[in-house]
């Protein structure tokens, strides 16, 4: 049951912090331990592309550049050379599995984050980064090793404390998940990815009161996004106060888009507990969005 938005008519509710996102199986094209190798010509009299060094530091410089920018293909092109040139280091493979999240290709990011870990088995960025990619694609149980590793070395991280949570939500774990984003929040007070995931954790327990104290401050804050406020909506619409839902949805959705997510809201009410935690964690696995993060 999607639940769509102004931009895109696709599924924008109910979305955790870090986007979780299901994309498709796809056949890998190219092998990620020689990414850009036949791009670029590393053996170049000069190691110049026109004015420009095309050496290693330059290449990560400029794709950090285009990603920063936007221009997340030509950044992935960069970071692939960049791993061309110096096979060894971890740093491109991890720049491109998380340029590569961006894009909304999971499996791909997967095999990105891998290779790193190949050359450096407990590197935190890249141990975060698979239990990403992984939790995007609906698959806790393989991100439970990564996770455990890095919270070994960096256990009051609160980016790997609030990936721990959803993997706790996960597994209907809901208490643990809370306590991890909780413990989250205590290191980094006010932390909007974290208080939107515990407020979702608290609405899949029927906490709808203290999700909506939770959630509130950050939707309507002056930087609050339309996934914050559109999350809301739905924690708002579960409670059944379809005047408060509606009145948030309609702030970033289309009329027909905001009388489809009340239905659905509706749907979701009439189910168990067991089932509507079932549906919404669907949803978040469902939900595309290009920005991963």
């Amino acid at each position: 049951m999607p639940l769509r938005n102004k931009n895109s008519g696709v599924a924008a509710c109910a979305l955790l912090a870090l986007t979780v996102s299901l994309t498709g199986c796809e056949n890998i094209p190219w092998n990620p331990d020689r990414w850009g190798a036949d791009r670029l010509d590393v053996s170049s009299t000069e190691g110049r592309t026109g004015s420009v060094p095309m050496n290693y530091e330059t290449l990560m410089r400029l794709g950090a550049a285009a990603r920063a920018g936007g221009d997340l293909s030509n950044a992935l092109s960069l970071y692939r050379r960049a791993g061309s040139i110096e096979p060894n280091a971890t740093a491109p493979f991890i720049a491109t599995g998380n340029t590569l999240l961006e894009m909304g290709q999971a499996d791909e990011a997967i095999i990105a984050f891998n290779s790193a870990l190949s050359r450096e088995a407990r590197d935190p960025e890249a141990l975060r980064g698979v239990a990403r990619a992984y939790l995007r694609t609906a698959r806790p149980e393989l991100a439970g090793q990564p996770l455990a590793l890095a919270f070994e070395q960096t256990p009051n991280d609160p980016k790997l404390l609030m990936l721990i949570g959803v993997a706790d939500d996960f597994i209907d774990q809901h208490g643990e998940a809370q306590a991890r984003y909780r413990r989250g929040l205590e290191l980094a007070p006010g932390d909007p990815g974290l208080s939107l995931n515990l407020a979702l954790s608290l609405a899949l327990t029927g906490d709808y009161d203290q999700a909506i104290t939770r959630l509130q401050p950050v939707a309507a804050g002056p930087h609050g996004t339309p996934r914050e406020r559109q999350t809301l909506a739905l924690i708002y619409g579960l409670k059944g106060d379809r005047v408060a839902a509606t009145k948030l949805a309609s702030m970033d959705l289309e009329p027909a888009a905001v009388q489809h997510n009340l239905a659905a809201y509706d749907t979701l009410r009439r189910l168990s507990p067991e089932a509507r935690s079932r549906a919404i964690r669907a949803l978040v696995s469902g939900a595309a969005s290009p920005s991963a993060s």
